[in-house]
């Protein structure tokens, strides 16, 4: 009896934490819906709520399977609750921080004009985002258009948590701050639309699945862990926008490096 109960505690605890993985995701969506010029901190608590939503998502998984707790369930579960997060949360913080607050006096027509499509293409964010999810829910082992090192473990494509994670760090670097330049929304809107193709694109994303966290030497990891969670901390706008901007990058210059050997490859050749 005491047996069984502790399977179910098991069974409930990845459950947990893709409801606090859903949880931060609808306070991010209220959290966008009350932001403005005038009250700012708003947006900010948004992205912090994406960003929190993270690790929960890297969390709920991983326990799943060290406690060999998988089901369909948790699986489909944790889908929604990333389309929830990950996709509806993002995209209307994009489109209220990045378009919302306009301020084009005399020009009310192109500032509607610059609305509207800030939302369509808030909106293609979203349908990438949902499309990158199925995609990973129906494919076994997939392969990338610009295939890496054999020894390491890659994403087909970029994962919708750190295309959210990219948002949120623009909009933690601003404290919040919503934009009111057209020039500085036109440069948002192709921000948003380049995240949400590389979503969607067959380019190579490095995975991290190959780090273990359970190695031989555990103070050295609890040493490195302390001090990046401090710097996380104190430096957390610059910190913050500089991992996902590396990480977004990194995916677009292993597709231009590809690109470039296999141009390389004929003129060698003849």
């Amino acid at each position: 009896m005491i047996a069984r109960q502790r399977r179910r505690g098991l069974f409930i605890l990845p459950s947990v934490f893709t409801a606090g993985n859903i949880a931060a995701g609808y306070y991010a969506i209220t959290q966008s819906l009350e932001g403005s010029v005038l009250a700012p901190q708003h947006f900010n608590y948004a992205a912090l709520a994406i960003g929190f939503a993270i690790p929960f998502d890297a969390l709920d998984g991983r326990i799943a399977r060290m406690t060999n707790t998988t089901s369909e369930f948790g699986k489909e579960l944790d889908s929604l609750a990333d389309v929830i997060t990950f996709g509806v949360a993002p995209s209307i913080l994009a489109f209220s921080w990045g378009f919302r607050s306009l301020a084009l006096e005399g020009y009310s027509d192109i500032r509607q004009r610059l609305v509207q499509l800030g939302a369509f293409i808030c909106f293609l964010f979203l349908i990438c985002g949902s499309a990158r999810l199925a995609r990973f829910n129906i494919s076994h082992n997939p392969v990338a258009l610009n295939p890496g090192r054999g020894d390491r473990k890659y994403f087909v494509g970029m994962p919708i948590p750190a295309s959210a994670g990219m948002i949120a760090a623009v909009v933690h670097f601003f404290r919040g701050e919503p934009l009111a330049v057209w020039w500085m929304s036109v440069l948002w809107m192709g921000l948003v639309g380049l995240i949400g193709f590389l979503m969607v694109s067959t380019w190579r994303f490095w995975s991290g699945k190959e780090i273990n966290l359970f190695n031989r030497h555990p103070f050295r990891l609890l040493i490195l862990l302390g001090a990046f969670v401090y710097a996380l901390v104190v430096f957390s706008q610059v910190l913050l926008l500089l991992m996902a901007a590396f990480y977004t990058c990194s995916g677009i210059f292993s597709r231009a490096a590809y690109s470039w050997s296999r141009g390389r490859k004929p003129a060698n050749a003849a």
